[in-house]
């Protein structure tokens, strides 16, 4: 049998971003059903609004989140998602909303090494 995928195993930087991004959506899966169920025991939670409009907003990123990490270990590339998120921080940072230069820096890294490394995905 031979392989049709033009390289074959999951570079390394992306099994990487897959687990973190993986954690990262667990964790905010967890918070967001915390936010629901109305146990406040991280305070710092209520960054998004607490109640049931907080929890929902965690839920649905931890949800995406979890999905985006699923995506990228499977090698499927998820080059939307970034841009979309990239987009979302420049908007943040050119009107003064919070987003910081350091964050538009790390997320373009992050699609040029994707982009690098598309051979890899579907």
């Amino acid at each position: 049998m031979t392989n049709t995928n033009p390289s074959s195993g999951l570079p390394l930087g992306v099994a990487i971003l897959a687990i973190l991004i993986g954690i990262v959506g667990f964790l905010f899966l967890i918070g967001g059903i915390l936010l629901l169920v109305d146990i406040s025991l991280l305070g710092s939670l209520s960054l998004y609004g607490g109640g049931l409009v907080g929890g929902l907003v965690l839920l649905f990123v931890g949800i995406l989140l979890l999905v985006v990490a699923s995506g990228l270990w499977n090698q499927e590339l998820w080059v939307l998602v970034l841009l979309f998120a990239l987009a979302s921080s420049l908007f943040r940072y050119f009107s003064g909303r919070g987003s910081s230069l350091l964050v538009i820096v790390i997320e373009v890294l992050l699609l040029v090494y994707l982009v690098a490394v598309s051979n890899h995905f579907r």
